[in-house]
């Protein structure tokens, strides 16, 4: 992502409220920011660091509140986070968004519908909600080396196929597999199913 594209997209008002409040209250607004994002994606300060491409030290200078860090550095962290550098800076807000249905990513997979469950990307980490007609057959799609994923069937019955082994799932089960090898998941019965996958995706 380009830094100058990222200081372009922030608001002049927002920069002279800076000034206004002075630096060390956007110093200190920033590791508020930094930390909180840190914590919801439930990443350490060493992993977020090297998703930045950032010495360890400097992302916890960062998140300490008394840092004053280059419009590079800021356009690494807003890179690990994919949010602005106005995201990263900006005064408090609510703690809560509401997401309408229709703003969530809507994919057709073979007959399945999936629905994307995260807004706000979390690195290395995907929730969908599959749904399968009657009938129905998704083939999915091998993540890299190490990947973990662990669905659970909500509604009707799902049959996984993973590696040749066959699990059939009903209302509440979980089966735990390897995200890195062929898979499939298919509904047998004459009602739609639901199922929630969870991704959690090696790094590599």
């Amino acid at each position: 992502m380009d830094a100058q594209r990222h200081w372009d997209g922030i608001d002049d008002n927002l920069l002279a409220g800076c000034y206004a409040v002075g630096m060390d209250d956007v110093a200190t607004r920033l590791g508020r920011n930094v930390r909180s994002l840190r914590e919801a994606r439930g990443m350490t300060q060493s992993q977020m660091a090297k998703l930045a491409s950032l010495p360890r030290a400097t992302w916890t200078n960062i998140e300490s509140g008394t840092a004053n860090p280059t419009l590079a550095v800021l356009d690494r962290v807003a890179n690990a986070f994919q949010v602005t550098i106005e995201e990263l800076i900006a005064a408090p807000r609510s703690e809560a968004r509401h997401y309408p249905k229709a703003q969530l990513a809507v994919k057709t997979r073979g007959s399945a519908t999936v629905r994307k469950l995260l807004p706000d990307p979390i690195p290395g980490m995907e929730i969908d909600r599959i749904e399968l007609p009657p009938k129905g057959k998704m083939i999915g799609v091998p993540h890299t080396p190490g990947t973990r994923e662990y669905l659970t069937c909500e509604v009707g019955e799902i049959v996984l196929v993973a590696s040749g082994e066959e699990y059939r799932l009903e209302a509440g089960d979980v089966v735990v597999f390897r995200g890195d090898q062929r898979h499939s998941y298919a509904n047998p019965g004459s009602k739609p199913a639901v199922a929630y996958s969870v991704v959690v995706i090696a790094r590599r």
